[in-house]
């Protein structure tokens, strides 16, 4: 079943994300470290942006930021026109809930769940009553319908990594931040999964912000934006 037929779990669809003069700092033995500085950027609905840059620049930071699991020192962060660095931590959550699904580097699935139970879980968080079909329509997918009822450990890291993709597209977030979804990956099961992230972006016309150093996800994007010691370069 193609996604773009699958009940529609939001109606919120995310015009824009705009940053103004963000930056973080933090305070170190040695003083104050300078992580991110004066990042102003616009990134439109169904846009696909790969974020590059050297290690220490300052990538994983700004998608937290992003994606509201961390606060900036200075500056704002709009998203669907609300500044969200002006709410609480419940209300950056419901934010988070309502539209955003991650994919990470360390799959984060949660080891005493089942394939199919980890895809449930944001599912049954929002009391949908047909996770369970909703999250085999997913698996399927992804090609993993015959793994529904595997645990984490048996399944290999491209296995793991596409019932982690499937759990962040099954509440068909508005905006999806991956970070690194390639890098613990053999190069074959890397295109694979970049295959499957675009695929999915297209269909839903989910914002896809990455963060990556893999050449053939970079050039998959609609936009590169680079990092150079916590400035836009």
């Amino acid at each position: 079943m193609n996604l773009i037929n699958m009940e529609k779990l939001t109606d919120k669809r995310i015009n824009v994300i705009e940053t103004k003069n963000l930056g973080k700092s933090v305070m170190t033995s040695e003083g104050r470290l300078h992580i991110l500085s004066s990042i102003n950027l616009i990134i439109k609905s169904g846009e696909s942006i790969a974020i590059v840059g050297e290690s220490g620049s300052g990538k994983t930071t700004l998608i937290s930021l992003l994606a509201g699991l961390d606060t900036p020192s200075s500056g704002s962060i709009i998203l669907n026109g609300k500044d969200i660095t002006a709410l609480d931590e419940d209300g950056r959550a419901a934010v988070r809930n309502a539209l955003i699904g991650f994919v990470f580097q360390s799959f984060q699935l949660l080891p005493g769940l089942t394939a199919l139970e980890n895809v449930m879980l944001p599912l049954e968080l929002n009391r949908n009553k047909q996770a369970r079909v909703l999250a085999k329509v997913l698996l399927e997918r992804v090609g993993l319908f015959h793994r529904l009822n595997h645990m984490p450990k048996q399944l290999s890291g491209g296995e793991q990594q596409r019932v982690a993709l499937a759990r962040a597209f099954v509440t068909q977030p508005a905006i999806l931040f991956a970070d690194e979804p390639t890098g613990n990956l053999d190069s074959k099961t890397g295109a694979t999964i970049i295959d499957l992230l675009f695929e999915l972006n297209q269909e839903v016309n989910t914002t896809l912000i990455l963060v990556t150093h893999d050449s053939a996800l970079a050039t998959r994007r609609h936009r590169i934006l680079r990092l150079d010691s916590g400035s836009m370069a």
